[in-house]
């Protein structure tokens, strides 16, 4: 609960200043509610039983109260959100209505429109912040500069089939656009936007995409060790950079289930991560993971185990520190994701047999873990070999026999 406040009878919060901790120490309750600011009139947040938590807007026009929706938690601090309140209150004074602009745009019989409401209305309310940071880009790049002006009722097949083509250098990305699109168009038949069954982006032949199969080596592990303890030793990276990247190797984690990792997630043998893409999930740290977390230097008020340049947040990007160190390794094509290629790699070719990987991965289903776990050509060299030897073993006697029979008879 946040300082100063209290939960008087009515289940009300009564008002204090809003501030990124006061929120979020505000408690989930069965049912939504409003917690107002004190500095600014009409300014608040609303907490959802989920957990969410969504900055607002309360004013009047006429005789009506109106409320708008600034935006997430977490996407907006609460200083961000109020230097919003302040400039959507200010032209609610100049005869504006911001809620009234946005229900109208809302309304919008255009794929721009589609999007606006689609983000607002779906992904804001149901999706995990990577997936909506992943549709928004979608939507920025390519669904709104092609699409957007377009009607939404009078999108084509042919019209989706050129936006899919135009993309086709990227497959990757031209797949997913047009996923997304058919997931628009069909929030569209849901809204009433489009007749049902209608949708133009049903079915459209993806690209083939080619499958990724990069893992690190045994002699590329060895240097990548050498570079990353050469790095802490000289002062070049910091003690958060190298260890997770040491920690994305042992625990074969996804790249922000460590850099969101809490201390508070941390016990002796597990990471008990509330959230994650496959949602809540406890991950298996072996003692190699649990004694680099035990080096780490925590920081007052900072409940983050990879800490940044910020007081009281997490490292939020690896990737530049990643490609110095990885060019320092010789392994330039290789992606923080291909670390955790190289743990179910190594997991596969130790025997972890693929049902209890899928469980240590925290996959949804085995198809997925048996493309992760690639083994190494050598490997698969070696494991055909054998066969081969077993069955040139048995033909080759049998071929014997025949030949010595030839030479009697």
């Amino acid at each position: 609960m946040a300082s100063g406040s209290s939960w008087p009878k009515g289940g009300v919060l009564a008002m204090f200043k809003l501030t990124k901790r006061g929120v979020e120490a505000l408690e989930i309750a069965e049912k939504d509610y409003p917690v107002w600011d004190s500095e600014l009139p009409g300014f608040g947040v609303r907490v959802y039983p989920s957990g969410r938590k969504t900055y607002i807007v309360q004013y009047r026009v006429g005789r009506r109260t109106r409320r708008t929706t600034i935006g997430r938690h977490g996407v907006l601090t609460a200083d961000e959100a109020r230097k919003e309140a302040r400039r959507l209150l200010g032209n609610v004074a100049c005869g504006e209505d911001p809620s009234a602009e946005k229900q109208a745009k809302r309304r919008a019989p255009t794929v721009a429109g589609l999007c606006d409401r689609f983000l607002d209305e779906y992904v804001d309310l149901h999706c995990k912040p990577t997936t909506a940071r992943d549709y928004r880009s979608i939507i920025r790049r390519f669904i709104r500069p092609r699409l957007g002006p377009l009607l939404i009722a009078e999108v084509t097949r042919a019209d989706v089939v050129a936006f899919h083509h135009a993309l086709r250098e990227t497959p990757y990305q031209a797949n997913r656009a047009a996923s997304m699109l058919s997931k628009l168009f069909n929030m569209a038949e849901d809204w009433g936007l489009r007749s049902a069954g209608s949708n133009p982006a049903r079915r459209i032949k993806k690209f083939r995409e080619e499958e990724k199969k990069r893992y690190l080596s045994d002699d590329e592990q060895v240097r990548l060790g050498n570079v990353l303890a050469g790095v802490l030793e000289d002062g070049s990276e910091t003690i958060y950079t190298v260890s997770a990247i040491l920690l994305l190797i042992y625990t074969g984690c996804r790249l922000n289930e460590i850099l969101t990792l809490r201390w508070e997630y941390v016990t002796a043998y597990h990471l008990e991560l509330p959230d994650s893409k496959t949602g809540r999930r406890r991950i298996p740290l072996p003692k190699e993971a649990h004694d680099i977390l035990e080096e780490l230097p925590r920081q007052a008020g900072n409940p983050y185990v990879i800490l940044g340049e910020c007081a009281d947040g997490p490292l939020v990007n690896l990737q530049k520190p990643w490609r110095r160190i990885r060019h320092m390794a010789g392994i330039d094509d290789v992606r923080l994701h291909d670390l955790r290629h190289t743990y179910a790699s190594v997991a596969m070719k130790n025997g972890i047999d693929p049902f209890t990987l899928k469980e240590i991965m925290g996959h949804k289903n085995l198809q997925t873990t048996l493309r992760y776990a690639h083994l190494e050509d050598e490997a698969v060299q070696r494991a055909a070999g054998s066969v081969a030897s077993r069955l040139a073993g048995a033909i080759g006697k049998k071929r014997s026999e025949s030949s010595r029979l030839r030479v009697v008879q």
